[in-house]
């Protein structure tokens, strides 16, 4: 696995229960890619190929507007390892989610 990204995609909402409802709509868009993910209280992590996780960064931000958002701002982090292994998700919390 070449890349991991973390996603925390921020939606305009009228209030904080639309604001779930469209954030709820964008993981469900990540889990339903297949890769590998982890859903954390601030953002959403998730594995895989880079250029295939960059069009789901894309993608998150068109879910959102799709979802009612009238604009979406994101923090994006990134791990790329061209030539090799990033730590994987499970390497990095699972020691804390037992």
């Amino acid at each position: 696995m070449e890349a991991s990204v973390a996603i925390q995609t921020l939606p305009e909402a009228k209030n904080d229960d639309e604001l779930i409802r469209i954030v709820d709509e964008v993981i469900a868009y990540i889990k339903s890619t297949g890769y590998n993910y982890y859903v954390g209280p601030f953002e959403t992590a998730i594995e895989g190929p880079y250029d295939e996780l960059m069009d789901i960064v894309k993608e998150c931000q068109h879910i959102a507007v799709k979802a009612g958002a009238p604009s979406v701002a994101a923090y994006i982090k990134v791990s790329y390892k061209p030539e090799g292994e990033v730590l994987t998700i499970d390497k990095k919390v699972s020691k804390h989610h037992q």
